[in-house]
């Protein structure tokens, strides 16, 4: 069955939704992101944390390397059940504190922030739905605007929430070239569309286990690939950054085991070539876009902060034909529900 012919799934469709989402984001939002920033007082800011949990904690992650790298800042992830576990109410006042959720409604998370709020942090709300709890806990809100998001895998909720982090931090930053980057992301993401990358999802879909290698701005949707792969195939796959998986990680990966590189460009691009290589060497299946002969199709050279995420879309992509290739249930994988709420 061709590409055209076979059934598709809301999961496809938002996948392919992507660019069109990008792009009403930079409509619709990129004003409030800037006066978002303008309302900032970052004078008393010493530190950030960023809060989230799954597909929003990595875009988390990818927002604290922005944020560390482009504003100098210290960025730490929260743990919410310090405050709703532990009863603890951690000292936030000189904080800057950025809660993502594409719901805005797991209870944990809810509650960090609201304790955020009270204890005089600048809380922003990165979240799809601008009437959640969560954007009510929090002094700022940041509407993604990607539209309802049906499927069980978030896929565009996810890329707009790492473009809106990178918009906020390019206004915070007055980067006019990470904001003119933002500006060509439907176009860099259509590009990104058009890569198949089946030839890796077909590997995995077979294989005990898998890995995803990253580093940098890359590690976040490196972490966001493998839970995908986990959520869409049910293949049990880890993401590691390069720096670290030649260390103790490297002994667990064999031949049986494929890795997907993800490299994005930028300082760290040969840490990850270096990584990848010792990884091939060592007997274990490569795939990526990148490196001197890739085994996948690539964008080619651009912004390291937007290409880290728009690598995500071949891999959302890949993972939901394969899935669908074995017949499984790609908007409803067993066990999973939209919406996680955590207490």
């Amino acid at each position: 069955m061709s590409q055209s012919e076979r059934p598709t799934s809301r999961m496809s469709r938002e996948v392919a939704e992507i660019p069109q989402a990008a792009a009403r984001l930079l409509d619709e939002q990129r004003e409030t992101i800037a006066q978002v920033a303008a309302a900032l007082d970052m004078r008393r800011v010493s530190h950030a944390v960023v809060s989230g949990r799954g597909s929003s904690g990595h875009a988390g992650t990818h927002l604290r390397y922005l944020i560390e790298t482009r504003l100098g800042l210290s960025a730490a992830p929260a743990a919410p059940s310090v405050v709703t576990r532990y009863g603890a109410s951690p000292r936030l006042g000189e904080a800057l504190y950025i809660l993502i959720s594409q719901s805005g409604r797991s209870p944990d998370l809810v509650a960090a922030a609201e304790q955020a709020t009270a204890a005089g942090a600048q809380t922003i709300a990165i979240v799809n739905d601008a009437n959640s709890p969560a954007a009510r806990a929090c002094r700022h809100v940041i509407p993604i605007a990607a539209g309802p998001e049906l499927a069980v895998a978030a896929t565009k909720t996810v890329v707009n929430t790492m473009l809106a982090g990178l918009l906020l931090v390019a206004a915070l930053a007055e980067d006019e070239a990470l904001a003119a980057a933002a500006g060509v992301a439907p176009e860099r993401l259509a590009q990104a569309l058009a890569l198949d990358w089946s030839a890796w999802a077909r590997r995995l879909s077979g294989a005990p286990a898998g890995f995803v290698i990253g580093r940098g701005l890359s590690l976040g949707p490196a972490r966001e690939a493998a839970l995908k792969a986990a959520e869409v195939l049910g293949v049990p796959v880890l993401a590691y950054s390069a720096a670290e998986v030649l260390h103790g990680p490297k002994a667990a990966i064999r031949g049986e085991h494929p890795v997907l590189g993800l490299n994005a460009g930028g300082e760290v691009s040969d840490s990850i070539e270096d990584a990848l290589a010792t990884l091939g060497r060592a007997g274990s299946p490569v795939f990526s876009g990148s490196g001197p002969r890739p085994s996948l199709p690539g964008l080619g050279p651009g912004e390291p902060a937007l290409d880290a995420i728009a690598l995500l879309v071949p891999v959302y992509r890949a993972l939901e034909a394969e899935a669908v290739r074995l017949g499984r249930d790609v908007d409803s994988p067993p066990g999973l529900l939209k919406v996680t709420e955590t207490l």
